[in-house]
């Protein structure tokens, strides 16, 4: 079989009849099915019994403090220059560790950790330091575990990167967005070029074994010139992986995207330039294109398991680590584990009060049942790997897949006749043409969304 991963094709009619709102699958069933019933003690059972399949362990903590507010986000941040507010969150952080790891068996290692924001740059170099040890008191970590964080270019020197080389952090991601200064207003995020340059110059001197960059396209008085311009200057600052996210303009969801014109955004077919422009200047420059809106160099370890078929995807995006449970800490974050997903307070005072009640921290989240199990496999692997292998959802489940898909079996006929995939007896392969659309390929397999009258997604593209 070919490798259906690295081609694509533009064709603008079908991406305007198939570019409707649809949920990103960072989970499934999708956060809108989130449910303030499940509550603690749901969370506290599901990870105990998790420790019955012996899975290692994914950490995600979550630092949502930053100094400015960035006028594009969609993450659940508080803006603050008052640096106080640190030692009370860590305080509460370090307390729901000691709490959640009296129900994790010793022998799960952590194959995984992310610092997340928010800025985690936020912290000041002893609470970076305190944090770190805090969490390698608690957990054991395998030795080829990834270790990453997220910083802010905007605030940190050379001195905070190397003491995150040296605390065990062995990959970095930063945003650039967009280098444009016009573009860098607007969105009220300024980075000068020779910032960035100087921040990768650093990471690269302390040697972090990857680094990863986030573009978005879609931004306020972006062209197709102009981004091509930050695609030229990403190219040459050469990092290990690129991010290029498309923006979702939801006010009515983000109030802080109301500070942004939307007579300033770029209209639909200049957007779909801009994509087309970024995937074959990055492809013609040695970058694999990975899942629906990721690039790496050939060697790295995300084109490596998009090869393998390994590749997987949750809240924190695409990653090689598919049998790893993800622990969330911290104000907001969110735990995956196989049979439920549950997510913390978002608000610090109740956030507080559950910890300091020794409960698990948890507002909401959702309990999988057998048909999720199903259904999340197989829209994970057509997000992952544009290829679906019948029989080996059948094996694993015990079902026939035509039968027991058989509705969705005769959607994805009207999108084979439009060029969209392919359906074989053994297999549905994903076409150059709707790689593009794979979300909208997706929802066709997604139960919830379908029984839904308002969409509340942001486009595919």
């Amino acid at each position: 079989m070919q490798n259906l991963s690295q081609e694509v094709k533009f064709d603008i009619d079908l991406i305007k009849k198939y570019d409707k709102p649809a949920p990103r699958y960072t989970s499934y069933p999708p956060a809108t099915e989130f449910s303030y019933e499940i509550g603690y003690e749901d969370f506290k059972e599901k990870l105990i019994k998790s420790n019955e399949r012996k899975t290692p362990l994914s950490l995600y903590f979550h630092i949502p403090f930053c100094e400015s507010a960035c006028h594009f986000c969609g993450c659940n941040v508080i803006i603050t220059r008052r640096k106080e507010v640190v030692e009370p969150y860590l305080e509460h952080l370090f307390q729901e560790m000691k709490n959640t790891k009296q129900w994790i068996d010793e022998d799960r290692k952590v194959v995984q950790l992310h610092w997340g924001g928010g800025t985690p740059n936020y912290l000041s170099d002893e609470q970076t330091i305190s944090l770190f040890n805090e969490i390698k008191k608690y957990f054991e970590f395998d030795k080829n575990a990834e270790i990453s964080i997220e910083i802010d270019p905007r605030h940190v020197d050379k001195d905070r990167i190397f003491l995150l080389k040296e605390l065990g952090f062995n990959r970095i991601s930063f945003g650039i967005q967009d280098f444009n200064p016009k573009v860098q207003e607007a969105i009220n995020r300024i980075q000068p070029e020779e910032m960035i340059f100087n921040v990768m110059k650093w990471i690269r001197e302390a040697g972090f074994e990857s680094v990863n960059v986030d573009l978005i396209y879609g931004l306020p008085y972006q062209t197709l010139e102009t981004f091509q311009d930050t695609i030229q200057k990403t190219i040459k600052l050469n990092p290990d992986r690129i991010a290029v996210f498309n923006f979702a303009y939801v006010p009515w969801l983000k109030r802080l995207q109301r500070m942004i014109d939307e007579k300033t955004l770029p209209p639909p077919q200049e957007k779909l330039r801009i994509l087309q422009m970024t995937i074959n200047q990055l492809t013609s420059n040695g970058y694999l294109f990975i899942g629906m809106d990721h690039f790496a160099k050939p060697n790295d370890e995300l084109a490596i398991a998009q090869r393998e078929r390994t590749l997987h995807r949750n809240f924190q995006g695409y990653t090689t680590k598919a049998d790893a449970e993800l622990i969330g800490f911290g104000a907001t974050s969110i735990s995956m584990l196989y049979d439920g997903y549950f997510q913390n307070h978002k608000r610090l005072k109740e956030y507080y009060e559950m910890i300091e009640e020794g409960k698990p921290p948890i507002e909401r989240g959702v309990l999988l049942n057998e048909d999720d199990f199903i259904r999340r496999d197989v829209i994970m692997r057509l997000m992952c790997h544009f290829r679906l292998v019948k029989s080996e959802i059948e094996e694993k489940y015990n079902i026939k897949f035509d039968e027991y898909f058989s509705y969705e079996i005769e959607k994805l006929k009207e999108q084979q006749e439009d060029g969209l995939l392919n359906l074989y007896p053994d297999r549905i392969d994903i076409t150059p043409a709707g790689r593009l659309l794979i979300r909208n390929i997706a929802v066709v397999f997604d139960i919830y969304t379908r029984n839904k009258k308002e969409q509340r997604f942001s486009k595919a593209i």
